[in-house]
């Protein structure tokens, strides 16, 4: 009789993938973009927002899953990667600027979290701090160039609420970088399941500016939002690939 290896729910991957590293991105097509900088890419699954490829950066494995947008299907891509091995992960995705100084293109490391999501707090207590490994934070400050910007940032879950111009406002008095829906909750459950884990955000909409303009920018290719996108992903595999 074959025996038929069991895979995860939603990413649709098990053990036998053998990997340890990992790159999250919400967006799919993403996914396709980080496989050009790797060796022999190739696919594994699609299934609803978490898409996977697998290939190597100087000599390592590593696998590219897509999550989807905000914390919940987040949590879900990272429990299921954390069930199949997976030990590193840094995720390479978008932000909007809380800052003037902050323009379209430029790459922002996470240093901590606002955590305004609804899902980070079920894992642990708000007071608990949203932190990234600190190993892969010393790599990125040796690896990094003085464009990359070090801070706090505010994860959130939603963009259309009355509020959410007061909040930014409110946070960015208080010099808080950039808004995202995704890394305290990766921040969270890295410290939850033992997981080393690393945010880097392009920033696709400035301070102020009109959201649908933004993400319809990164959509179609805007010039600086590609430069910030390479820069993050060249930087995330570095660090993934720098050293244990």
């Amino acid at each position: 009789m074959t025996n038929i290896e069991e895979v995860e729910a939603h990413i649709q991957l098990g053990n036998s993938i053998n990997v340890k590293k990992a790159i999250i991105a919400g967006d799919p097509a993403r996914v396709s973009k980080i496989a050009k900088f790797l060796d022999n890419p190739s696919e594994l699954k699609f299934n609803r927002e978490f898409k996977s490829i697998v290939g190597y950066y100087r000599g390592e494995k590593i696998l590219i899953l897509s999550t989807g947008i905000g914390a919940p299907s987040t949590a879900i891509a990272i429990e299921e990667l954390f069930n199949i091995g997976v030990s590193q992960i840094v995720r390479v995705g978008s932000c909007g600027s809380l800052n003037d100084n902050l323009g379209i293109g430029d790459v922002v490391v996470a240093t901590g979290v606002v955590r305004e999501d609804g899902l980070s707090k079920e894992y642990l207590p708000l007071s608990f701090p949203a932190c990234p490994n600190n190993t892969f934070l010393e790599s990125s400050f040796r690896i990094s160039t003085k464009d990359i910007k070090y801070g706090i940032i505010r994860s959130h879950d939603g963009f259309y609420m009355k509020t959410n111009y007061q909040k930014e406002s409110f946070w960015s008095e208080y010099n808080v970088l950039a808004s995202d829906m995704e890394t305290s909750i990766l921040y969270v459950i890295a410290a939850v399941r033992g997981i080393k884990a690393l945010s880097i955000l392009n920033t696709v909409v400035e301070f102020n500016e009109s959201l649908e303009e933004g993400v319809n920018d990164l959509v179609n290719g805007n010039a600086k939002m590609l430069k910030g996108e390479k820069t993050s992903i060249q930087l995330a595999l570095k660090i993934l690939t720098e050293g244990d």
